[in-house]
């Protein structure tokens, strides 16, 4: 009964994760520092310290070998607020609050000390969603609207093995497969007189691939964790980049202003670019004072300079059938601190700190270029706790805030207006719920 009613909430939870998962926009670059409640309370800190199948399959799957048979299912609403300067003045993003669910389990498999875990997840995503009235102007006579949108939706499933391999060592691997999500659009619609009407009729420019488009990709994650002592745990893990297929999309006119002031124009028919997504490295070490205080430190890198410092989009353009959109991100260090401390045998209260550098360079072209992808926090603090509730039962929650920062470029630097400089502004605040069951 419990192996049919096991199967029966991987089912259920793996179509509401394909269901659900929103355009949330993340916090190491568009990556969460955490998969699942525990993760995200211990700051993301959990590569030499996992504790559930969502924090050791996708921060390092060897943890599923370390820890007992148990499903976990996470929810938690996030809740990004971004700003903008397109040329006319700061406005906010008009969408705001996000789900993210996941759901991970773990079981013996293939003989003593194997086991096989895995779950699916909403793992990282970015989005936003502005529209500014423009009254008239020199620029636009008769008014008009400027109109941003972005949406990347990344989800993953991770089916993992981990092994025991003796009293101190512990190794594991998983095949992530993954789906994506993206659509595009940046565009100004200025109005003008229609000759053989009273009203006006709209003239549009910029880019809009804002027809969503899914891709399919697959890459590995391969960890360990070594056990000094019962004291000292050592962990690492190694993340391949994800390859994906082309996003395709039905697009109409385009006309595309590119740094150097030039603007280039593309014809109706199919667009397309890759997105894939980045390599990453993990090393962590997590240590116990004393059995009910654990303090776990973590140091990543991300490879996002392979990823975003140019997506390449191909088409119907005028004079070539490709146009690099320069991003400019660059690679990206995280350090992650988290500490948990066990008050009695049915309380748990943990909290983190996360720091990010920025992987969007301060400069003009690079904050213009990134508008609609503004991943530029970079400190957060989160808090969390667990409460056992008897019978193999637990509840986990977590709060997170990333607090908030600014980039602005040099004037003339905004998409849609010389005169003015492109800004973005970011700040997060995810909660979350997750219930664990231990079998």
């Amino acid at each position: 009964m419990k192996k049919k009613a096991m199967r029966l909430g991987v089912a259920v939870a793996a179509a509401l994760s394909c269901a659900f998962a929103g355009s949330a926009m993340a916090t190491d670059g568009y990556q969460l520092i955490g998969i699942g409640q525990y993760a995200v309370g211990m700051g993301g800190a959990v590569v030499a310290a996992p504790d559930d199948p969502l924090s050791a399959a996708i921060s390092n799957p060897a943890g599923l070998a370390m820890i007992k048979p148990q499903a976990a299912f996470s929810a938690e609403i996030f809740n990004p607020t971004r700003k903008t300067n397109m040329g006319f003045g700061e406005i906010g993003s008009h969408s705001n609050v996000y789900g993210i669910p996941a759901i991970g389990w773990v079981a013996p498999a293939f003989g003593d000390g194997i086991v096989f875990g895995g779950g699916v997840y909403g793992t990282s995503g970015l989005g936003v969603n502005y529209l500014q009235n423009i009254g008239p102007n020199s620029a636009l006579p008769y008014g008009g609207y400027a109109q941003a949108y972005s949406s990347i939706t990344f989800i993953q499933m991770a089916p993992s093995i981990a092994m025991k391999v003796n009293d101190h060592l512990y190794i594991g691997g998983s095949l992530n497969i993954a789906a994506e999500q993206g659509s595009f659009q940046q565009t100004m619609t200025q109005f003008s007189p229609n000759p053989k009407q009273p009203f006006v009729v709209p003239l549009t420019g910029g880019l809009n691939l804002s027809t969503p488009s899914w891709a399919y990709g697959v890459g590995v994650t391969l960890g360990a964790l070594y056990k000094v002592n019962d004291k000292v745990t050592l962990g690492a893990t190694y993340k391949s980049p994800i390859m994906f297929t082309p996003l395709t999309f039905q697009g109409g006119a385009q006309s595309l202003r590119m740094p150097n002031g030039q603007v280039l124009t593309g014809n109706p028919g199919q667009y397309s670019g890759h997105l894939n997504y980045p390599q990453q490295i993990a090393l962590g070490i997590a240590i116990r004072p004393i059995p009910q205080w654990l303090v776990s430190v973590e140091g990543q890198w991300i490879n996002w300079h392979n990823t975003l410092n140019t997506f390449n989009i191909y088409g119907p353009w005028n004079g070539t059938n490709v146009v690099p959109l320069a991003l400019n991100w660059r690679n990206q260090w995280v350090a992650n601190i988290g500490t948990q401390y066990n008050v009695n045998d049915w309380l748990q209260v943990r909290a983190g700190y996360t720091w990010g550098s920025n992987p969007v360079p301060n400069n003009s072209n690079a904050i213009a270029a990134n508008t609609i992808f503004p991943a530029i926090v970079q400190n957060a603090i989160t808090f969390g706790a667990t409460q056992k509730l008897g019978m193999g039962w637990k509840l986990t929650e977590a709060y997170m805030h990333e607090f908030s920062n600014t980039m602005t470029g040099a004037p003339g630097s905004a998409p849609f207006n010389p005169q003015q400089a492109a800004s973005s502004t970011l700040t997060e605040n995810s909660y979350g719920i997750q219930v664990g069951y231990e079998f």
